[in-house]
């Protein structure tokens, strides 16, 4: 991991004005305090909690960490470092629980960056759409973070250590299906039978090449036909996956990145669960 470009906030990670100092520096604590300002807005039954329709609906459309802030003030005065009832909490997703201790964790001097892909955990046989963020520990190894999972989970690893076989980078997920070791069928969203197959690998795949090069987007932000749902892909869009998955360094996938077929370009579609298509602009880089 590149630690320069990790410790460097990005528009969508940027805190903003948030008092960094108040803030505890270990990692596990900061992703116990992520967990303690989000609820996954398909979780709040396990709370007790009712999510409100508009919750529900607009919270996860927050694209940057001062969007989250923002709404975790309104939502309480507490400071973030306390625990809060669900419904003093940001309602989002897998990207957001990630993208808040990513941005905690450069904030407070670990480097850190997102990643998007594909989890084991969630369902038997399945692998399932996921986001978490890779960190560097204090003994200097890159580490996964799902700071989404709590102990009602169960998962027989430590969070704050994801086995690299529980939780793939979508690369790794697109060359086991290129390799006819991984059936693209049994990866998406397991709930929507029509958000899965190898164009949803696909769209990971760029995803994730896009949030290692600054650009933390939404899990249903698309751009170019072949992130359409379930839209058939050229042999152009393969090989340029291929050669997404198969890079192994910063400068190649710097490099890749400047590729008019797999760069992120000003103006992409939302396909929002709730909120339908539409058109947004991004951010300059």
């Amino acid at each position: 991991m590149n630690e320069d470009f990790s410790l460097r906030q990005t528009p969508y990670s940027d805190p903003g004005e948030l008092d960094t100092g108040v803030l505890p520096r270990e990692p596990r604590r900061l992703a116990a305090m992520v967990r303690g300002l989000v609820v996954h807005r398909g979780e709040g039954g396990l709370f007790g909690y009712t999510v409100p329709e508009e919750r529900l609906h607009h919270d996860a459309e927050s694209r940057y960490v001062t969007e989250i802030l923002r709404i975790l003030r309104e939502r309480g005065d507490t400071p973030l470092t306390e625990r809060r009832a669900p419904a003093a909490r940001f309602v989002g997703t897998c990207r957001d629980f990630s993208l808040l201790l990513c941005s905690l964790l450069r904030a407070t001097g670990t480097p850190a960056r997102v990643r998007c892909g594909f989890a084991t955990y969630f369902a038997d046989g399945w692998y399932e759409d996921h986001w978490v963020t890779e960190y560097r520990a204090p003994d200097g190894v890159p580490r996964l973070a799902d700071a989404q999972v709590h102990d009602g989970y169960g998962v027989p690893f430590d969070p704050m250590d994801v086995p690299r076989d529980a939780f793939l980078v979508a690369g790794d997920v697109w060359r086991a299906c290129r390799q006819g070791r991984v059936d693209p069928e049994t990866c998406g969203v397991s709930s929507v039978e029509e958000l899965r197959g190898l164009w949803f690998v696909r769209g990971n795949v760029l995803r994730d090449l896009a949030a290692l090069n600054g650009v933390e987007l939404l899990p249903w932000d698309g751009w170019g036909p072949g992130l359409r749902k379930g839209a058939p892909l050229t042999d152009d869009d393969l090989a340029a996956a291929d050669a997404v998955a198969a890079a192994r360094s910063e400068d190649d996938r710097r490099r890749l990145f400047a590729d008019p077929r797999l760069t992120v370009p000003a103006e992409i579609t939302s396909y929002a669960p709730y909120l339908g298509e539409r058109r947004v602009m991004l951010p300059v880089r």
